[in-house]
């Protein structure tokens, strides 16, 4: 405040600045006048009234500041919302919609300057079409966009495919193993095995150039699997009785309320081990093993350690996470790239729709692996234990 008043009334003395602030202008101003009592009171509180002046002008100067920005940033999120419900109700329709890339965060900081990259991608969890994707559909389409992001990224040398998954349904790993051997064919992929990578798990394993696993990882687990309930003696006791009309004899295949016939046991047999042949196919032909060998030792649903399933062939090597990244570099030609974990890219949508869908209901849901995952008439490439 002094240093504002200094600037206005440069050039004259103090006791001029302040007569003058206070509006006292018939003072004599060459001789040292001698004031009042009253004109004193006067001077102090016309001083007063100016520096409450400028104090009230910064503090609005402030304040005005503070509301611009504020409605700033109202004005865009309204724009973003309004053209969000535009988005849902069609009245934005764009002539292609931008592909949902995952983001990258580092794992391992490579040589200064190097734009190689090793690609790391997760597959966890049970494996099924079921289960919803982060950018899209479902799990299974989320690891095939990854596996494409990857392969058409040129920087990318190499790809890592972490698995750590009891495995899941026939379809859908079949899927994953055909995407994994697509990429294959443009850049390395080293398959690293975590906890668990049984049955589904190894099948989309096998589809790497390279696997490798930790010495107590679970795997093998190569068979099919499908399962029903019988409740037939149940509804017996409680008195009530299944009524199903059919169109054909096996429509009303593996329906729990009658036991099942002799004729639908071969036909669903056989569809086991049609899907059994063709996994042991694959296994047979990725692995170098013949197929007869595989059938009559560790082939029949067993499983393995990854000790255990390098004694047999089934993968190539012991080692941890680290050991796969450096195996993807030396396969890649890239021994100075740096390694990239691909996850979920943020979405503004998603953001907004997980606090859209609240509601008032509390639900406590089990861990996954506490409560049946298989569903009845499906067929599943699972360990025997998974099964409940």
């Amino acid at each position: 405040m002094a240093t504002a008043i200094h600037d206005r009334f440069s050039g004259m003395s103090s006791f001029q600045a302040i007569v003058t602030a206070a509006g006292i202008t018939t003072l004599p101003l060459k001789t040292a006048p001698i004031l009042s009592p009253r004109e004193k009171s006067l001077v102090r509180m016309r001083l007063l009234r100016h520096f409450s002046a400028v104090m009230a002008d910064r503090k609005l100067g402030c304040l005005n500041i503070f509301l611009f920005v504020a409605l700033c940033v109202s004005l865009f999120v309204n724009f973003v919302l309004v053209a969000l419900i535009f988005q849902r109700l069609g009245g934005v329709v764009s002539d292609e919609e931008p592909i949902a890339r995952f983001r990258e965060t580092i794992l391992q900081r490579g040589a200064r300057g190097t734009s190689d990259k090793i690609a790391v991608i997760l597959l966890r969890g049970l494996i099924s079409s079921s289960i919803p994707g982060n950018i899209s559909d479902s799990m299974v389409d989320d690891i095939r966009a990854a596996l494409q992001q990857a392969g058409d990224d040129n920087r990318v040398k190499a790809i890592v495919l972490e698995i750590d998954s009891p495995g899941g349904e026939v379809t859908s790993s079949d899927v994953i193993y055909n995407a994994v051997v697509k990429a294959r064919a443009k850049k390395p992929v080293v398959i690293y095995m975590d906890s668990l990578a049984a049955s589904g798990g190894y099948y989309i394993a096998c589809g790497g150039k390279f696997l490798i696993a930790n010495e107590t990882t679970i795997t093998g687990s190569i068979g099919v699997i499908i399962q029903t309930l019988n409740y037939e003696q149940l509804f017996n006791k409680v008195g009530l009785a299944s009524v199903v009309f059919k169109s054909g004899k096996f429509k009303d295949m593996l329906n729990g309320a009658r036991p099942i016939t002799p004729e639908e046991r071969d036909l669903v047999q056989s569809f086991i081990m049609k899907t059994y042949d063709k996994f042991l196919g694959i296994v047979a032909k990725e692995r170098s093993l013949p197929a007869d060998l595989l059938r009559n030792t560790i082939a029949d649903g067993r499983i393995l350690s990854g000790r255990d399933a390098l004694d047999h062939k089934l993968v190539d090597g012991i080692g941890q996470l680290e050991d796969a990244f450096v195996k993807a570099k030396q396969l890649g030609n890239a021994p100075e790239a740096k390694v990239v974990k691909y996850g979920p890219p943020f979405s503004l949508s998603r953001f907004i729709r997980a606090f859209g869908q609240a509601d008032s209901k509390i639900e406590l849901q089990l861990p996954k692996q506490l409560v049946p995952q298989l569903e009845t008439g499906r067929a599943y490439f699972l360990p025997s234990y998974y099964a409940p």
